[in-house]
């Protein structure tokens, strides 16, 4: 949940703090990813304190996390902005945490993607860091599109599209990170939808369903979702989402798309929302 503590976040009609909203449905979420087998959500924080950016980054990478989650409700000048809309880091975020990074390098032997550091030369340090933040990025945008495609199930959409900007929450090359706006707590219908814990319990719906494609494709090694793949014979499998294409599934996955195609026993490309596509080994 973002915000807390002396950061309210934005304010809504009647003094609706975004920090009280955004922790609800925070809690919700993780209530309902731990009730799934192989899964268990770690909370930022867990009440109405504030807890720095870095921190939250660092807090992520001690728990070992798999993805990380940042909870907000948008708010503007006008108040007739409206919409749910999903955030990944920009390349110029990525540029910027590189430098960042290299300039602690000297005091720390951080882990960047199970790769040490501290024993490389800046010119190899940063060559490892921009390709270890490059597959995060890759892998931040495909968890955008699935919790996309689910959070326009429940409320009107602000952005289409995965949209980037220089969240500094966002910026860890660990792990795939985005950031959620629920809605416009600007908004008088948004945030009266926003106070409604039926509508947190929908948002909070849509992000858990969205996480779960996502790891149902992408599942980490050594986890109970990539033992049952790799048991049930089924290997690797994805569910076609709005927007997906063909070629874009097998260049996401690197294969090809005749092998696609041949795994899958298509005789055209053309594919249907909610289809599960077998992925051939790459």
């Amino acid at each position: 949940a973002g915000h807390g503590g002396e950061d309210p976040g934005a304010l809504g009609p009647g003094n609706l703090r975004e920090k009280d909203v955004v922790l609800k449905i925070a809690k919700k979420l993780k209530d309902k990813i731990d009730k799934m087998p192989g899964y268990r959500a770690q909370l930022i924080r867990t009440g109405d304190y504030y807890i720095g950016l870095t921190k939250r980054r660092e807090l992520a990478r001690k728990y070992q996390a798999d993805m990380f989650v940042s909870i907000h409700a948008d708010a503007f000048s006008d108040a007739r902005a409206n919409g749910t809309s999903v955030y990944a880091l920009s390349p110029r975020g990525a540029t910027s945490a590189s430098a960042k990074f290299l300039a602690q390098k000297e005091n720390s032997a951080d882990l960047v993607g199970g790769v040490s550091l501290s024993d490389k030369d800046d010119v190899l340090a940063s060559v490892l860091f921009d390709l270890s933040m490059t597959a995060s990025l890759d892998a931040s945008l495909d968890v955008g599109r699935e919790v996309l495609a689910q959070i326009k199930q429940v409320s009107k959409l602000h952005k289409k599209r995965v949209e980037q900007a220089g969240f500094a929450v966002l910026k860890s090359p660990d792990m795939p990170s985005i950031l959620v706006e629920t809605g416009f707590i600007s908004n008088p219908q948004e945030s009266r939808r926003l106070n409604s814990s039926s509508y947190q319990l929908k948002m909070a719906n849509a992000i858990q369903t969205g996480v779960q494609r996502y790891f149902n494709s992408h599942p980490p090694d050594g986890t109970l979702i990539a033992w049952q793949q790799q048991n049930s014979g089924k290997g690797r499998q994805y569910v076609v989402s709005s927007g997906d294409t063909l070629s874009g599934i097998a260049q996401r996955y690197k294969v090809s798309v005749t092998s696609l195609k041949r795994t899958n026993s298509m005789a055209s490309n053309k594919i249907r929302i909610g289809q599960k596509l077998k992925i051939p080994a790459s």
